[in-house]
């Protein structure tokens, strides 16, 4: 009998008791593909979800996390996506292969991995050939790892929603994972990137990576700087990573029908803002919940061809990821990784 190491708890809350645990490697069968996985990279809901639970259906024990890379080493007899040595990555939303999003108006659907589905921090996995893609040809599996979620989000607001085009104005709060593939994004696309941060050496490596215009929160009123750095145009796009009563903000700094993508909830799950900004720029607020299967696809096509780099700002070993979890609290800049 095969078995497999994989880190798991048997609770939520602030003190998840995070452990390795080991399991039986189930069979390959149908159309099942079993994957070894080189990489796991970290996401702040990861965090949440172990928290707090999301009011998910979590099941005990839980493994958490949702975005991998790895190589097929078994395929069942109904498969027709992959073959052994297929370099492949985990899709966020398992069920969501294109179009309208699964769910109802009253019951929207998040069945994800990493939540409503279990998680990919093992060492292998089991599961139906139609919840991978493969990887890019140009990553490593680390980098690899990063794009089933903040990879994708950032491309689906930008991208595949937004209709980013050479010469818009994109606002990128912040300096994690979503913020900074925003940011190569935009500029392969040709438009104008304005970043902010409350962090001087963060900024200046944004600046590196091809920033136009670098707004620090302790200098001022943000808006204020986006105002006055585009001639009061505002933001064509806004990606609104912040939350909570921070849609206010966002809704005074995008430009007459803007677009804003609302992602993260950093300040809550209750967002609000005032109705005037809302009325008279009539921009499109729309919320991200990361994307498709075949926009990830159009992901790793784009990635090979304009060779874009994700940004890791540490690398940590499999026995590391509670340190690599204190990294990811602290505030990375860009993704968190952990190799196997």
């Amino acid at each position: 009998m095969q078995t497999t190491r994989q880190w798991q708890t048997d609770a939520i809350g602030p003190q998840a008791n995070l452990k390795i645990g080991e399991v039986r490697i189930p069979e390959v069968s149908g159309a099942m593909i079993r994957v070894r996985t080189q990489a796991v990279s970290l996401n702040f809901r990861d965090r949440l979800v172990l928290e707090s639970g999301m009011g998910l259906p979590l099941q005990f024990p839980f493994v958490p996390a949702s975005d991998m890379a790895g190589v097929v080493d078994a395929v069942g007899p109904d498969v027709t996506r992959f073959k052994p040595g297929d370099r492949v990555i985990s899709t966020f939303s398992p069920d969501w292969i294109d179009g309208r999003g699964p769910g109802t108006a009253r019951n929207p659907h998040y069945q994800t991995r990493g939540g409503f589905y279990s998680g990919v921090l093992s060492e292998h996995t089991v599961l139906s050939e139609e919840w991978f893609s493969l990887a890019p040809k140009t990553l490593d599996a680390a980098e690899a790892s990063t794009l089933p979620c903040a990879g994708l989000t950032a491309w689906f607001a930008l991208i595949e929603c937004g209709k980013l085009k050479a010469g818009d104005k994109v606002l990128v709060q912040g300096t994690g994972g979503v913020a900074l593939f925003g940011l190569q994004f935009a500029k392969a696309h040709g438009a104008k990137v304005f970043i902010t941060s409350g962090s001087s050496e963060k900024l200046e490596r944004a600046s590196a990576l091809g920033a136009d215009h670098l707004i620090n929160r302790y200098a001022g009123d943000w808006v204020e700087q986006l105002h006055q750095l585009t001639g009061d145009y505002g933001a064509d796009h806004v990606l609104e990573i912040v939350g909570g009563p921070h849609l206010g903000q966002a809704l005074k700094a995008v430009a007459v029908n803007g677009r804003i993508s609302v992602i993260g909830v950093f300040e809550g799950f209750e967002v609000s803002a005032p109705v005037a900004p809302l009325l008279l720029k009539a921009p499109v607020v729309q919320g991200i919940t990361v994307g498709h299967r075949r926009a990830l696809e159009d992901l790793v096509r784009a990635v090979d061809q304009i060779g874009l780099k994700p940004v890791i700002d540490r690398r940590y070993s499999f026995e590391k990821l509670p340190q690599a979890f204190d990294h990811l609290y602290r505030g990375p800049f860009g993704k968190v990784v952990i190799e196997f």
